[in-house]
């Protein structure tokens, strides 16, 4: 009986979790605007990985899992048949003085965000929120890099005609709302 590996593998991926929890969830909270929905993504995500973690190189795992819960994002969306999405709710948490401006921000941000075509999202998600180049965008979702900088551009367009995003600018820069 060879027990060895297998426990080695199941620590790799303990570690692997604890290490990218919570970076996993704020993408996937980006990619949904629900933070329930976010966690929910994740778990699904890491359970579908988890039954092939043995296959994914290590120096890959990272990629690897954001392009599965990138995917398994799409998929949720081809099964519920979501066309439209609400205005996400902020998730429950304390607020600090001088955290409401901060907050009236993260709603207008993710209100646009959540009317952006689901592959403009997700690039603008990976690109600007997660950081990565544009190959890796590319890689993770499957298309060229030329498809994530028009997307890129479209997406950034969208959000800087987005009317609450120009109001929020305006009332920043001291002007009319």
């Amino acid at each position: 009986m060879h027990i060895g590996p297998a426990r080695d593998a199941e620590g790799d991926f303990t570690a692997f979790v604890s290490a990218y929890w919570s970076r996993l969830v704020r993408t996937a909270y980006m990619l949904t605007g629900d933070f329930h929905e976010a966690e929910d993504l994740v778990q699904t995500t890491l359970i579908k990985v988890h039954a092939r973690w043995d296959r994914v190189r290590r120096e890959d795992a990272d990629a690897y899992v954001r392009r599965a819960l990138v995917n398994n994002n799409r998929s949720r969306h081809r099964r519920r048949r979501v066309v439209h999405w609400l205005t996400p709710l902020l998730p429950d948490r304390p607020q600090r003085s001088g955290d409401t401006e901060r907050l009236e921000q993260r709603d207008v941000l993710m209100e646009a965000l959540a009317e952006l075509p689901e592959r403009q999202r997700a690039v603008v998600v990976l690109r600007y929120w997660e950081d990565l180049e544009v190959g890796e965008v590319a890689r993770t979702l499957g298309c060229t890099p030329g498809t994530v900088k028009s997307q890129a551009s479209r997406a950034l367009a969208k959000l800087r005609a987005h009317p609450a995003l120009a109001a929020h600018d305006r009332a920043d820069l001291g002007g009319a709302a």
